[in-house]
């Protein structure tokens, strides 16, 4: 892949955010909702407030991690294009919003419709990106976000679209330039979008062991906008890796209770059991368990995190794979074809295993539990060569990740044998 992102030669700090957003104010989507709503009332048979009012609800599922926002939102949809039949702000809406259901397929037909229809439009191409690196169209993204760029050079939604997929072709220090300049030119009105951008940005740092600069980062993303559910997610993989166990599951648990989706809860789960509290991680498993498979057939499920709980936890390799397939005839991204890759290592097909995983670091992606899965895939399938590479840039990635012991167990594992054989 060509990676032709525009390059600016920026310092790599983290800007300090005074707080902007105190508890019971309203929200910037809250702002947006109010403002749309007074426009129906002054003038219902305009279609532009009710396109308005559907993106602001958009906005608001993403604040607030409630998917009933986007039923909100198609309601507003409809009324917009009942006025309008066609019109480009209800077609973004729609489009949207069919990300935000995790209905890829569907949204990158639409977009694809768009864009042909309005080839100029900044945000159409923002929407193509979305939709295929979400299916795990890496090429197409790339040359879509491309497309913004050359467009608009320092939009918003260039920057943040091509941050992301460098950080998939594993340039992370690449990505935190483009999203440092984002967070530079984004109003400090826009709260959300700042906190966003911010835990981002810890993300990316925790990606490569910059601990620190991580909770700081997030630190000024939940000064900004508090108790947000994305920062207490990253907050709680800080805490975990500066020592501190019992603080992450508070913190997983909390992002729970204002996001209370299956994948949150597994990683609640995740949590209790690296703290050693067994048994109420065994409870929080039953419940996910029940929670991910009543979802399993729809768009916006869990069954990648359903999947590692059947290889991880359950000691359940058939139905691990089973529902890996059943993700992968859907999307094609790095992180479906590693747990698909994981199903088949735990179900003894290890040249399969092998080759999925190739498929997902061949994108570039640097991640350290990936390259932890890898090293044992390519074990699996007696690559001893390959494995040592796979753990040794798993553990100089993340010494403090989840993934970091096993990996380490196994390397010294192999490391032991080697000698083992060289003094015989």
């Amino acid at each position: 892949m060509s990676h032709r992102f525009v390059r600016n030669a920026l310092a790599v700090l983290v800007l300090a955010a005074a707080p902007l957003f105190a508890s019971g104010e309203p929200t910037p989507a809250e702002q947006k909702i109010a403002a749309a709503r007074k426009s129906i009332e002054v003038n219902p048979s305009r279609h532009e407030p009710y396109a308005e009012l559907a993106s602001a609800f958009a906005r608001r599922a993403r604040e607030t991690s409630d998917p009933g926002w986007y039923d909100k939102a198609q309601e507003a949809i409809v009324r917009s294009l009942s006025l309008a039949p066609a019109n480009l702000e209800a077609e973004r809406a729609r489009i949207w919003v069919l990300l935000g259901k995790h209905d890829f397929a569907q949204a990158l037909e639409r977009a694809e419709a768009l864009n042909r229809r309005v080839p100029d439009d900044l945000m159409g191409y923002a929407l193509l990106v979305d939709a295929n690196t979400e299916l795990g169209n890496y090429q197409a993204a790339e040359q879509a976000a491309q497309w913004l760029l050359d467009m608009r050079p320092g939009s918003i939604p260039g920057l943040t679209r091509a941050a992301y997929l460098r950080e998939l072709f594993g340039d992370s220090e690449g990505a935190l330039e483009l999203l440092q300049t984002a967070l530079r030119r984004t109003p400090p009105s826009e709260i959300e979008d700042r906190a966003w951008i911010l835990t981002h940005v810890a993300h990316l740092h925790l990606m490569v062991d910059r601990v620190d600069d991580a909770d700081l980062a997030l630190a000024q993303a939940l000064a900004l906008f508090p108790d947000y559910h994305y920062a207490l997610g990253s907050l709680a993989q800080v805490r975990a890796a500066q020592g501190r166990p019992d603080e992450s599951v508070q913190w997983l648990k909390r992002r729970y209770e204002l996001a209370p989706h299956p994948e949150n809860l597994f990683e609640v789960g995740e949590a209790l059991q690296r703290a050693g509290r067994t048994e109420e991680a065994r409870t929080v498993f039953d419940a996910f368990e029940r929670a991910a498979r009543s979802e399993m057939d729809k768009t916006d499920n869990a069954n990648r995190e359903l999947t590692f709980y059947y290889a991880d936890h359950a000691a359940k390799p058939a139905q691990a794979l089973e529902v890996a397939q059943r993700e992968a005839a859907r999307r094609q991204d790095v992180h479906t074809l590693d747990a698909y890759a994981w199903a088949l290592y735990r179900s003894g097909r290890h040249g399969e295993a092998e080759a999925q995983i190739a498929r997902a670091l061949e994108v570039g992606i640097r991640e350290a539990g990936m390259l932890y899965r890898a090293g044992a895939i390519a074990l699996g399938a007696s690559d001893r060569a390959v494995a040592v590479s796979r753990l040794e840039e798993s553990l100089r990635l993340g010494p403090r990740a989840p993934t970091a012991a096993s990996a380490r167990r196994l390397l010294e594992r192999l490391q032991r044998q080697s000698a083992e054989a060289q003094g015989t």
